[in-house]
């Protein structure tokens, strides 16, 4: 999965009807679960653009967004954020909330 800035996050929310932007730390235990499982939802949905960054450098964003936690997967709908998914619980969840 490709590392995005905010700045690209925002241009694929803005041309694409659907996205995800993962957000994880590195040193998160889940979080080295959760990236595993969005690989496999990135190779089943290679229609939908996908990103993610490292949130100990998006401070000010994570505020703007209130992310709660991490891993975070925030879903966009037509340029706005859909929903914010903290509890991945599979891939199948996942590759619900996608195929919306």
């Amino acid at each position: 999965m490709e590392e995005w800035t905010i700045e690209t996050w925002k241009e694929k929310a803005e041309t694409h009807e659907l996205t995800a932007f993962y957000l994880y730390t590195p040193f998160c235990g889940t979080c080295m679960v959760a990236s595993k499982m969005m690989e496999v939802v990135e190779a089943l949905l290679p229609q939908i653009p996908m990103g993610k960054a490292n949130l100990n450098y998006l401070e000010e964003f994570a505020f703007e967004q209130q992310i709660e936690s991490v891993p975070c997967l925030i879903i966009t709908k037509n340029g706005k954020v859909y929903e914010k998914v903290y509890a991945f619980k599979s891939v199948q969840n996942l590759y619900e909330k996608l195929t919306l």
